[in-house]
């Protein structure tokens, strides 16, 4: 199949499969007149590829058991737990940053408020309310 049809049957961008060409993820064959070939497997590499990019992985981690992936159960390639195990303590060092962020701009907008005379807004569920919830407007 040609890239536009494997466009339209994935939903990936004609720029995304070649760039995933380009990461080396996915191997088209080239006809004679230099044209991408896929083959029908390619729509089941892509829906792999997209995947794993939306669990947050880099293209560069998924090439790393992308391969064993597509033949085996996740379960059966030892590459991929030490990738999810690494991702998540990344995840959990990202978490602990922004909820830093997060607590030294509340901090930030209760001094601002109380230099200004206002009260300062009260803490719900972990989140600075600023006012009603109302919206009658």
């Amino acid at each position: 199949m040609k890239i536009g049809e494997l466009s339209r049957r994935t939903g990936a961008s004609l720029r995304s499969l070649r760039y995933y060409e380009q990461q080396r993820l996915l191997s088209p064959m080239r006809t004679g007149n230099g044209y991408r070939e896929y083959s029908p497997y390619a729509v089941e590499q892509v829906e792999t590829i997209r995947f794993y990019l939306n669990l947050g992985f880099s293209t560069e981690q998924i090439a790393g058991f992308l391969h064993c992936v597509l033949q085996n159960k996740e379960s059966f390639c030892r590459e991929v737990l030490p990738v999810y195990e690494t991702k998540i303590a990344d995840l959990d060092d990202q978490i602990r940053l922004l909820c830093r962020i997060k607590s030294n701009l509340e901090e930030r907008v209760r001094a601002i408020m109380e230099e200004q005379g206002q009260p300062a807004p009260e803490r719900s569920k972990g989140e600075l309310s600023y006012g009603s919830d109302n919206d009658d407007g």
